[in-house]
């Protein structure tokens, strides 16, 4: 097992130790009163780690505790590694982000917009704004998810089988083309809506590298950045650590094992899921953290360059808006207001609106399973959370953890 323990003291990294304690006793909270299964935490400065806590049990009905090397369903947390990954292709030249996406996938070439009817009787119009790669990294593409229930190209979506997953024995390339057929939601560019985008990302690094999502993954990324327990599934040999999948129970609030969909995680996929299928461990996930917040660079492997790292981590939203003023409403813990959206990040621009704890121009992301981590470079700051909770909406803990590790800092 892989001890994923402090490099630093507190002190030395400009925390005060009983503020950091703070953090642990408030989510166990969470799993005292059965909110939660259990959770694994990790704060990170100036390129060591200051605080590492576990808590609560990985699997509730067989007494299992969470551990250093628990393997967690990243799901949403997968989108950066999927940008990312496009990212080496366009810095190698493979394609540009004003590319048309039906380019690479040519179905895009024939999408229509949604403007009204009924979701068995849509009215549509032609696409006047052409889909570009930008457009998908910054989910302005005009598509969606079926799990939002917003709007009825959402319901189109769940009426074609594409809500939390896709039909049975779907490949990633016929996922693309079918999301093609199906209504956008608005012309691109003109609005931001959280989407399939990113799985669209993935097919494109696909298309460009000649390479399946997964063999990129491993040769490029996860490799030569030592992620070894990062991968589309949990392989047999490794689904002891595999934690359990949990949802809230109406009645109680209390953490309500999910079997079915749990289970998916333990075999191996048809659809490759660059939007939302990965598992890892907290000790994988923050080496890929610690390489962004290095610029791009870490023990000696470069997969990006620093001015992408900027480019990545700039607020892309046309005028400089927000997601509240450019983007479609999401059911979520936390507020849009004061948050922008980058090449597959969100991006604070605003910390008075957003009124939470950050600097401007920190960075981030977090999974439909209650998972979520931010990457601070001003205050050289990063932190992760983990846990099993479907959906991320459920409990506020995003804005709670990110306030709690803020206050913990005292220089």
């Amino acid at each position: 097992m892989t001890k994923f323990e402090p490099t630093s003291s507190p002190r030395a990294a400009g925390f005060d130790p009983d503020r950091l304690r703070r953090i642990d006793s408030y989510f166990e909270q969470y799993v005292d009163d059965g909110r939660l299964p259990g959770f694994q935490l990790i704060v990170s400065r100036r390129g060591e780690v200051v605080h590492h806590h576990l808590y609560g049990m990985r699997d509730v009905e067989a007494s299992l505790p969470v551990e250093h090397d628990t393997l967690w369903r990243i799901y949403s947390m997968t989108k950066p590694i999927t940008s990312v990954a496009l990212m080496m292709l366009v810095e190698e030249g493979k394609l540009l982000l004003t590319d048309p996406v039906s380019n690479y996938i040519p179905s895009f070439g024939n999408s229509r917009v949604w403007r009204s009817g009924s979701v068995v009787k849509p009215v549509t119009e032609p696409i006047t704004e052409t889909m570009l790669v930008w457009h998908l990294l910054t989910h302005t593409a005009g598509l969606t998810y079926g799990f939002l229930y917003q709007s009825p190209v959402d319901d189109i979506y769940r009426r074609a089988g594409y809500e939390w997953g896709v039909p049975k024995d779907t490949s990633l390339a016929q996922a693309c083309d079918a999301w093609a057929a199906l209504p956008l939601l608005f012309q691109p560019g003109t609005e931001w809506n959280y989407s399939v985008a990113t799985d669209v990302v993935g097919r494109l690094v696909e298309v460009v590298s000649g390479r399946t999502l997964e063999q990129f993954f491993d040769e490029r990324i996860l490799t030569p950045l030592g992620m070894h327990d990062t991968g589309f599934f949990a392989p047999e040999d490794k689904h002891h650590r595999l934690a359990a999948l949990y949802q809230p129970d109406p009645s109680t609030k209390r953490a309500k094992r999910l079997e079915m969909m749990g289970k998916a995680a333990a075999r191996r996929p048809t659809f490759l899921s660059g939007g939302g299928g990965l598992v890892s461990t907290a000790y994988d996930y923050d080496r890929f953290m610690r390489m962004r917040a290095n610029g791009g660079e870490l023990d000696g492997v470069r997969l990006l360059s620093p001015r992408t790292i900027d480019q990545m981590t700039t607020n892309h939203l046309p005028g400089g808006n927000d997601l509240t003023e450019f983007g479609r409403p999401l059911d979520a813990e936390t507020t849009y207001d004061g948050v922008g959206f980058g090449l597959g990040f969100s991006v604070l621009v605003d910390p008075p609106k957003a009124k939470v704890h950050g600097s401007q121009g920190d960075f981030g992301w977090g999974g439909a399973a209650s998972t979520t981590f931010w990457i601070d470079r001003r205050q050289q700051l990063s932190a992760a959370f983990y846990t099993q909770l479907l959906p991320s909406s459920t409990w506020p803990i995003r804005p709670f953890f990110k306030n709690l590790v803020h206050q913990a800092i005292v220089d």
